[in-house]
């Protein structure tokens, strides 16, 4: 299982001019599909008198998510040639507009083509790329007596504490890798020789303590 993907870590800009058509262009991170199309209509809005505005982005940790646009440009010559600069760099959860000034000059298919994915691909060379980790929720409890061998499994596999509570007994969601999930419950179980209760994996009820 993948429990890894690449995305941006910040937004990269570009301009690229070609026979006086200016194309600018802006690589940002989005979370989801409403996100990228907030953004693109925000590059509408902002660059309101450009010719068009063309994009691509690719969504979720699998990268199997995506959408590319060519408004009104000829079909193939922008949104693709942008979205294979995405799939180039290898990222996901990653939106590119392009917006084009017509500068009186018909570049062609070929050339818009190669126009349009050169300002996509100054645009991420602007930008700085991330790795991130896919986790997967786990609540665990356990006794205050537990605590030293229940944080050995948390740093052994590298677990994120996403929220606590501190009663009588401790409660933890942790974010583990999306891959050693069924690891962690079981060395977690082990560690605490079945003292400690796991509440929850993911979005279900965990079966046993």
């Amino acid at each position: 299982m993948t429990d890894t993907y690449r995305t941006l870590e910040n937004s990269g800009r570009a301009e690229h001019t070609v026979d006086g058509s200016r194309f600018l262009a802006e690589a940002v991170a989005v979370a989801n599909r409403t996100a990228a199309e907030e953004a693109i209509t925000a590059v509408r809005t902002r660059e309101h008198k450009a010719t068009h505005h063309c994009s691509a982005y690719r969504l979720g940790a699998a990268g199997d998510t995506f959408r590319y646009d060519d408004d009104g440009e000829p079909s193939g010559t922008a949104g693709r040639p942008i979205l294979r600069q995405i799939d180039a760099h290898d990222l996901t959860d990653t939106l590119i507009v392009v917006t084009r000034y017509f500068g009186g000059t018909e570049l062609g298919t070929g050339g818009l083509a190669r126009a349009y994915g050169d300002a996509a691909a100054a645009a991420l060379e602007q930008a700085e790329c991330v790795e991130r980790v896919v986790r997967t929720p786990v609540q665990i409890r356990y006794e205050y007596d537990d605590t030293a061998p229940a944080e050995r499994v948390l740093r052994q596999f590298d677990a994120d504490v996403w929220d606590s509570e501190y009663t009588d007994v401790t409660t933890l969601t942790v974010g583990v890798r999306a891959s050693r999930v069924e690891e962690f419950v079981e060395a977690f179980r082990n560690a605490l020789s079945a003292r400690g209760e796991l509440i929850r994996v993911g979005g279900e009820e965990a079966a046993g303590g």
